[in-house]
């Protein structure tokens, strides 16, 4: 037995229920003109951030920079709306077969890459086998026994065992459809100029500065994009980027900074937008570092750390505390006994570690963010009674992710994302020692998280797998490996003349949907 779209669109939403997630808001100024309520076409979007694009090599990348611009080129076979709800998308319906070995996708019939041609399950099937193949750091971790091209529009996906999280992990910007074979080129030359489903196509790119877009004219959404042209336009510094958004350089804005939100919110020629989010800042340990290798080192500082305090001095009322990994816009969030806000006992902790009377380390963080410069001098303070000195590094935004990618730092303060709905994909990626990250870049291991995240994947969802997960939680919160701090809102402003700039819960936007007041 198979179940139409429908059904498994409504089991997959009460599989994917997620809890307090903040509606989509968006909050412009006021003007003296009415804004039209139909969407015209035209224009450029001028959008700042915070790196540059260097790869579109879906397979190959992971960090928001990238992603970002990826999926405004790739698009996968099923996507999530607001909520986090598996949704079609290239796929205009799916079926699962009673056993969840077999997963059918129906190709919408008119789809086209870029270029013209038509989009093909052979492509699909061409797409899915490459990353199988590279892998990459957001592999494809289903036990995937075959992919088939039933016909030009049909694509079959049997796994060799049922893997609860495959719909979602399909979701995910690294599975992107391209053309088969990379349409004649070599994969060198298709990345630098790629073709896919997506609104936008590639017109340059600078790996050390902006990308330009150009829209679509075969995108499978009639009418869409609205926009002409699209450009992502590097501006590193947080203030810079507020400065250029009021003078009217910029379209909008990512990662709207939080002790400006008011401030934006107050100017009648801007509009803030905001929605729940799947990113967890925390506190990062290297444990191959010394210090940061014994637990009692790591649990020590997890004692001294103010959480409320750091969310609210830092945020500005833009996130909520966090104690767990998994936030509570994702399925199995659960409540913890986390180390938390207590000296006594972080003098204690620290008294059991080899380093009883204190130390000296250094704090990494990313150059041109005002909340982690403020987070890191809160943590300095909150550790010197633990007789903890900590130097504060702070470096350009792509020496950061160099330095952390090859474990050359002691500790860091950075956000964990998940690209899709499931709890799997931030459990791998922060807590699988054999993964492209290692654990995150903490290389931490522990055999029984291990042990239970493989034991997720493979359970039904329901209480069984809400015990795995709160299991890990638990662990994950006593071992310290990291220290989740807060759940961040995804907040973006826009131009008051720019409608329908409103952020993703993965952080991205979808582009195609916005549109300049002419």
């Amino acid at each position: 037995m198979t179940a139409s779209t429908r059904t498994l669109a409504i089991r997959v939403a009460a599989a994917l229920a997620v809890l307090t997630l903040s509606a989509c808001a968006a909050s412009p100024g006021a003007t003296d003109t009415p804004a039209p309520t139909t969407p015209q076409h035209g224009g450029t979007i001028t959008y700042g951030r915070a790196a540059a694009a260097t790869s579109f090599d879906l397979n190959n990348e992971i960090t928001a920079n990238n992603a970002f611009a990826i999926d405004q080129v790739f698009e996968p076979l099923v996507s999530f709306d607001t909520t986090g709800t598996i949704i079609p998308w290239l796929a205009e319906k799916f079926s699962v077969s009673r056993d969840l070995l077999t997963y059918s996708f129906v190709l919408r019939s008119t789809l086209m890459f870029s270029d013209g041609t038509p989009v093909t399950a052979a492509d699909a099937k061409f797409s899915l086998e490459r990353h199988l193949k590279v892998q990459g750091p957001l592999p494809l971790e289903a036990p995937i026994a075959s992919i088939t091209a039933e016909d030009d529009h049909v694509l079959s996906i049997t796994l060799k065992s049922p893997y609860t999280p495959f719909l979602s992990e399909l979701s995910g910007f690294s599975n992107g459809i391209f053309p088969k074979d990379f349409g004649g080129r070599s994969e060198k030359e298709f990345f630098a100029k790629p073709i896919g489903t997506g609104p936008w196509v590639v017109d340059s790119f600078d790996p050390s500065g902006d990308t330009t877009f150009t829209a679509n004219q075969h995108y499978w959404q009639k009418g869409k994009p609205y926009a002409d042209k699209l450009v992502y336009k590097v501006v590193a510094d947080d203030a810079q980027r507020i400065q250029q958004l009021q003078a009217g350089q910029l379209s909008g804005i990512e990662s709207v900074a939080p002790a400006t939100l008011a401030q934006l919110q107050g100017d009648a020629g801007v509009t803030v937008s905001e929605l729940g989010s799947w990113t967890v800042e925390q506190v990062f340990f290297n444990t191959l570092d010394d210090h940061f290798a014994d637990r009692h080192v790591r649990r020590a500082i997890a004692w001294a750390l103010d959480r409320d305090g750091i969310t609210k001095a830092t945020t500005f009322g833009a996130a909520a505390t966090l104690r767990t990994l998994i936030p509570p816009t994702i399925q199995y969030s659960a409540n913890v006994n986390a180390l938390d806000n207590d000296l006594d006992k972080a003098k204690a902790e620290l008294a059991q570690s080899a380093y009883p009377d204190g130390f000296t380390t250094t704090l990494m963080i990313a150059s041109g963010n005002s909340a982690r410069a403020q987070e890191a001098q809160i943590i300095q303070e909150a550790l010197k009674p633990l007789g903890i000195q900590v130097k504060i590094e702070a470096i350009e935004l792509n020496s950061f992710r160099e330095r952390f990618k090859a474990f050359n730092y002691e500790f860091m303060l950075n956000s964990g994302q998940s690209d899709a709905p499931d709890p799997n994909g931030l459990i791998t990626f922060q807590a699988d020692p054999d993964g492209f990250s290692n654990s995150y870049w903490t290389h931490y291991t522990n055999p029984q998280v291990t042990k239970l995240m493989r034991a997720g994947r493979v359970t039904a969802d329901g209480p069984e797998r809400a015990k795995i997960y709160a299991e890990i939680q638990q662990i994950l919160a006593d071992d310290v490996p990291y220290i989740p701090l807060y759940n961040p809102k995804n907040v973006v402003a826009s131009r008051a003349t720019v409608h329908g700039l409103t952020p993703r819960i993965n952080g991205s936007v979808l582009f195609a949907d916005v549109w300049v007041q002419q």
